[in-house]
């Protein structure tokens, strides 16, 4: 009886479990049924949605503006187009490329197109690469033009009859065999392309399989040569920098900052790149996209600079050169280039700063040809003389040489020093410019009157009074012989003259150093400085070129971060020495100097500035360097009483200082409103030039 019993339960077990085995089955089938049958068709589209490839979204590069919002380095956007490989077959492969060919065409749009057999059938290359290019092919070297066609017909699986047609497959299916693609890595075909071929190629998505749209950002210059030497360039990214840049920061085809502002906030312009997952069909064709990292734009660089300022003292600057060049002072001199540096005589903002010869940045964008780089390179353009190049100041040093003895007691403000022409010293002699057959010297001067009539002599006397120490410890402090910091790569230290820079110190150098010559060499921003420090009264600046940095997210950068980024980059430290305190009168004893060099009729500048409706200090100065040639100096600032700018002019080979005294005058009116009109400037040339001369 239990046996029986035991035998019905599991009986009935088996046939539960059957009956569950057959819901099962059933229910598989129903939904088989209805993915297959009822909803086969969506599935399917749903399906062949899945393939996905992830792209790049490059971030913007920052602007670069000046003091006003005025942008001056800014991005402009243009679209690409690329082809990925698809699960197409070659028919449908050649037509989407025939379809694109000819649409780049009608826009007048460039495609690749290398392969050597051209429009009339004939090889393009020869020789040993011919017989080369046919070997990779497997090819003998005797194969006619028609049997390579035939080759790449059969190749490519080409059905088209018109040979124009199949030209056009050929360019780009041979660029795909010699470059090679995937479905996620790209071929590119065309770089900026015009808005219409974008709509054309959104609007018609079928007829383009695998081509997708990708928009870049190019740089531009808004205002071309403008500011090149702060501003730089941005060129493609070398192998060199790309394995010392953080991983991942870059990639081959990249640009990136080489000179200037362009190179040194790099960091900040750059931005961060963000990606994009580009969804697709099996045959190519994009059905959608999801961002799934947003790009960061780059921080925006502003700049102390004044666009208007700075475009004033480029074009009088140029003018000034080729006036000179051409004899428009009477002489001519082969003035070979020059610089202008005006600051802000209190904060130290660099309000313009200009070399000349400059360029243009926009030759770098998308790749400068070979004769746009010869020609820069033989002109020497890249070459920023204003932080880069190092002179000799001649007189516009006395100043510094003033101040030290005054402030040493070596001499006072009301001494005056009988200059009878010629200096003994030493057993040796040194002549005052202004001893000539017609002069014996300029008799008795007090130290304003030594600096109006950049009397030699009385210098020679002061610097053999205090010596070379005391008239370093000045010279330092005002930042000459050291960087200044300027916000910016490749400035120079310069030289300043002393004992430790030079192994054989004699008695006489010390009289040499005191007018600006021996081995004294400074970038004209390093005497921008001294001058300005000069016309605030010696109180200490830092020349700066970045007034602020604002980030994407609307934040700004701290000034105290700027600054620790920069010196980080360029290796500096900032500048820890005393803080010396100049006698205010002795400071208005030069200044009284340098205003009569304007004002009175025995200044070496007055006949620049005679009439001229703002006072102006200045200082002329003509340098002795290699090959029997002087470089022209002009230093100042205004207005006299109150100053707010000071402005430092050289030309290489210039001549005489004076003449590049009309190059401040041009920037102090547009700084102060003044807007004359060029052609109002009568030059008076009657004006007693002269030359340093060191015997």
């Amino acid at each position: 009886m239990k046996q029986k019993i035991k035998k019905q339960n599991v009986n009935l077990r088996f046939n539960i479990l059957t009956v569950l085995v057959y819901i099962v089955g059933i229910i598989f089938l129903v939904s088989l049924f209805n993915m297959q049958i009822v909803h086969g068709a969506e599935y399917r589209e749903t399906s062949n949605t899945r393939l996905s490839r992830e792209s790049t979204l490059e971030a913007t590069r920052g602007d670069i503006l000046d003091r006003s919002g005025n942008v001056l380095a800014t991005n402009s956007t243009t679209f690409n187009i690329s082809l990925y490989k698809t699960k197409s077959d070659n028919a449908t492969l050649n037509n989407c490329i025939l379809n694109l060919v000819n649409l780049l065409q009608a826009n007048n749009s460039s495609y690749p197109d290398n392969f050597p057999i051209d429009g009339n059938k004939k090889y393009t290359i020869n020789g040993d690469e011919l017989t080369k290019w046919l070997a990779t092919y497997k090819l003998s070297s005797n194969t006619k033009e028609g049997e390579t066609i035939d080759y790449f017909i059969n190749k490519y699986e080409i059905t088209n009859s018109k040979w124009a047609d199949v030209r056009k497959i050929l360019a780009i299916r041979y660029e795909i065999t010699t470059k090679g693609y995937s479905n996620t890595k790209s071929l590119e075909i065309s770089r900026d392309v015009p808005r219409e071929v974008v709509a054309q190629i959104s609007e018609k998505n079928e007829s383009y399989p695998g081509i997708t749209i990708t928009t870049d950002s190019e740089r531009k210059y808004n205002y071309g040569n403008l500011a090149s030497h702060i501003l730089g360039y941005i060129g493609r990214i070398t192998q060199n920098e790309l394995e010392n840049s953080e991983e991942g920061a870059y990639k081959n085809n990249d640009y990136i900052g080489k000179t200037g502002i362009e190179s040194l906030f790099e960091n900040y312009l750059k931005g961060k790149d963000g990606t994009e997952e580009i969804e697709m069909s099996v045959d190519g064709t994009v059905t959608g996209s999801t961002v799934t990292k947003n790009a960061i734009q780059g921080s925006s660089v502003v700049l102390t600079i004044d666009s208007k300022l700075q475009e004033v003292a480029e074009k009088a600057l140029k003018n000034n050169i080729e006036k000179i060049r051409n004899g428009g002072f009477s002489k001519r001199y082969d003035a070979n280039g020059g610089s202008v540096v005006v600051l802000n005589v209190n904060s130290g903002e660099v309000l313009a700063m200009a070399s000349y010869p400059d360029y243009n940045p926009n030759s770098w964008v998308g790749g400068i040809s070979q004769d746009d780089y010869n020609q820069i390179k033989e002109n020497n353009a890249l070459f920023n003389k204003s932080i880069s190049g190092a002179y000799a100041p001649g007189s516009i040093f006395k100043m510094a040489t003033a101040i030290a003895g005054l402030q040493s007691g070596a001499i006072t403000r009301t001494e005056k020093i009988n200059d009878t022409g010629v200096y003994y010293y030493g057993g040796q002699s040194w002549n005052c410019w202004y001893y000539t057959d017609y002069h014996r010297g300029h008799g008795y001067l007090n130290v304003a009157g030594a600096i109006q009539h950049s009397c030699n002599y009385f210098f020679y006397e002061t610097a053999r009074r205090m010596g070379i120490d005391t008239l370093d410890k000045y010279a330092s402090y005002f930042g000459l012989g050291k960087k200044t910091g300027i916000e910016l790569p490749s400035e120079t230290a310069g030289i300043l003259a002393s004992k430790e820079k030079k192994q054989n110190w004699f008695g006489g150098d010390v009289l040499n150093a005191a007018i600006g010559q021996g081995d004294n060499s400074f970038s004209p921003l390093q005497v921008a400085k001294y001058i300005a420090m000069v016309a605030n009264g010696g109180n200490k600046i830092n020349p700066s070129i970045i007034k602020t940095i604002m980030n994407s997210d609307g934040t700004e950068e701290s000034s105290s971060q700027i600054r620790k980024f920069v010196n980080k980059k360029l290796g500096l430290s900032d500048d820890k020495g005393e803080e010396l305190k100049i006698s205010k009168e002795n400071i208005n004893s030069v200044l009284a100097g340098m205003e009569s060099v304007t004002s009175d009729e025995g200044g070496t500048a007055y006949s620049v500035f005679k009439n001229f409706d703002i006072k102006v200090g200045g200082k002329t100065g003509s340098a002795e360097t290699t090959g029997n040639k002087v470089n022209a100096w002009f230093a100042g600032f205004a207005p006299y009483d109150d100053p707010e700018i000071c402005v430092v002019v050289m030309v290489e080979n210039g001549g005489h200082g004076y003449y590049t005294a009309e190059v401040a005058k041009e920037i102090i009116k547009e700084y102060f409103g003044m807007n004359l009109d060029s052609s109002e400037i009568q030059e008076d040339n009657s004006a007693e030039s002269y030359t340093e001369s060191i015997d």
